[in-house]
Parts: structure tokens; sequence; C-alpha cells
């Protein structure tokens, strides 16, 4: 059983990452997570049965995986970028404590959160329609 467990240690602790960096979409990270998850179902049971449930777990994590990663990258794509001249018309976002959230410089002064949003980027107060630049 010892042995069994340290190869499962093992081998997960190589193939996750390689399984979830490459998540780009569901449908990638679907594929990249049945095989992994294929390949850690047979090392933790010997068999194909666990290769089988390994596959299926796997996929429907990628899967996940994918679609967060799609969203994030959807969101970096929403930002507008202006010239330098039009910058100095759109005041700059206070930062917060929180990593990935500013404070409006809008009345009632909203927490944002742009995360994925790269600093520098002009992003709109959803309340108020006021645009801001991200620190």
């Amino acid at each position: 059983m010892t042995t069994k467990l340290t190869s499962l240690s093992l081998a997960a602790a190589l193939l996750m990452p390689v399984g979830f960096t490459s998540c780009e979409t569901p449908g990638e990270g679907a594929k990249t997570g049945a095989i992994v998850g294929a390949g850690l179902g047979a090392l933790a049971r010997g068999d194909l049965r666990g290769a089988i449930q390994g596959a299926a777990i796997g996929a429907a994590s990628g899967a996940v995986i994918g679609q967060l990663n799609k969203e994030d990258r959807r969101r970096e794509r929403e930002y507008v970028r202006f010239s330098d001249a039009e910058y100095a018309r759109y005041p700059v976002a206070r930062p917060t404590r929180s990593y990935g959230f500013v404070e409006s410089p809008y009345r009632p002064y909203n927490i944002i959160d742009v995360r994925g949003i790269p600093g520098g980027a002009v992003v709109e107060d959803p309340s108020t329609g006021g645009r801001f630049i991200n620190p």
C-alpha cells in the first residue's frame, strides 16, 4: 500500500502542473485533464477502471479550469487603450489593500475588481459610468 501511495504522490507531483498549465480553453483543458487523470487513476488503482475514473474526473476538472481561463482572457480584452494625451482626461483609481481591487475615483467610491486588467488601462466604473486609469 505504501509503495502504491508513494507512486501516486510522485505521479501527481509530476503530472498536475503540466496538466493545469495547458488548460487554455475548456476543450483543451478537458483533453489534458483526461490524459493526466487517466495516468493518475491507473497508478492509484493499478487497473483500467482506475484509469477510466481518473480520466473522467480529470476531464471535468480540466474543462472547469479552461472555462475560468477563458473568462480571464475575455476580461483582459475589455479594457480600452487611449493615446497619452487622452490619459490626462481621466483620474487614477486608488489601490486598495486587496490585490486586484481599486477604489473608484467617483462617488460613492466603489471598490472595482480590476484583476486581469493591466496597469495604465482605462477602466469604466460599472455603477457610475465614469472612466478612470487602473494604477
